[in-house]
């Protein structure tokens, strides 16, 4: 079979498995809100305003509820327009699955292009196709590290504000106008919603739903706590705001001491396939035996799974959790 009749399956097939996730993932337009108005107008049945009370409570929950790697990708998986809304991109998933597709048939052409072997041009499409799913994950973990440093500033301005009489919703009003994105839109964001009469704590459970960090469900839980409890909510705010600064400090001495093993990690990583590619491009025969010879394919399959392992060895020895 001709290398332009595998290329071209290996296309039809990657098309094919995006259309259907596309498919999976397109769902009816999120009718939260008009849900909500209709409780509120008295239009939909007792039932349903049943389940909706018997929601699970975010005082339910524990505060870092985290369990196997299985389960943590099964729950992002169905997940990708929530991921894409923690990473504040305006476009569907649809869209993305489309561009997604679409780079991954310009890999494939760019490996026909530069006369590439056809063992490689999967791996080219697999990887062009996984550009904007690695760009969406890098924009949703450098907002929420935004989101982070941003939170200290924010709960000592609501404390400030609930001391000098003003009322919760009025701070959050304050903080959405005074403090830059992430947060201050976030923030903006649970204000609007208690214009349009959705309950506070349904707001902020809402909010630690949408911005998965240990610090805001603190926070949130200090608020619910406080409206049901009752108790000086000025003075928790503060504790947690210098609390959280105090746990930034600390991280950022564990980052600097563990820089070198992250390094030597990136390094140790990219050093076998920065030689494989170099080996390939002076010899390819060489290196073809890897994949046409039964010892070369044990080989390349017992040298992938040792990386993968020195993968995951280095990460837990360099992640340091504060």
């Amino acid at each position: 079979m001709s290398p332009l009749l595998i290329a071209c399956a290996v296309f039809v097939g990657v098309a094919a498995l995006v259309a259907a996730i596309a498919m999976l993932f397109s769902r009816p337009s999120d009718d939260r809100l008009a849900s909500r108005l209709q409780v509120f107008a008295g239009v939909q049945t007792a039932k349903t305003k049943e389940d909706l009370r018997k929601q699970q409570s975010l005082l339910s929950k524990p505060l870092e509820n985290k369990g196997s790697l299985a389960e943590a990708f099964l729950e992002r998986v169905p997940s990708l327009k929530r991921l894409m809304e923690q990473a504040d991109v305006q476009i569907q998933p649809t869209q993305l699955l489309l561009i997604a597709a679409a780079l991954a048939g310009a890999g494939m052409a760019l490996g026909l292009v530069l006369k590439a072997s056809p063992v490689f041009l999967p791996v080219m499409a697999i990887v062009a196709g996984s550009l904007p799913l690695l760009w969406i994950l890098w924009r949703r973990k450098r907002r929420l590290r935004a989101f982070g440093a941003q939170l200290p500033d924010a709960l000592e301005m609501l404390a400030r504000s609930l001391r000098s009489g003003q009322s919760l919703a009025a701070g959050f009003n304050m903080v959405s106008t005074e403090i830059a994105p992430p947060l201050g839109k976030e923030f903006g964001h649970v204000f609007e919603e208690q214009n349009l009469g959705i309950p506070l704590e349904q707001s902020l459970r809402d909010l630690a739903d949408r911005i998965p960090d240990l610090d805001l469900r603190f926070f949130t839980m200090a608020v619910i706590l406080q409206r049901q409890t009752g108790g000086d909510l000025a003075e928790v705010l503060e504790k947690i705001g210098s609390l959280i600064r105090e746990r930034f400090q600390i991280w950022g001495q564990v980052q600097a001491l563990t820089g070198e093993g992250r390094l030597s990690g990136i390094v140790l990583m990219a050093l076998p396939v920065v030689i494989f590619l170099a080996v390939y491009q002076l010899n390819p025969d060489y290196v073809m035996m890897l994949f046409t010879d039964p010892l070369g394919k044990k080989m390349l399959t017992g040298a992938i799974v040792m990386q993968f392992l020195g993968a995951f060895f280095i990460r837990k020895i360099v992640n340091i959790k504060v």
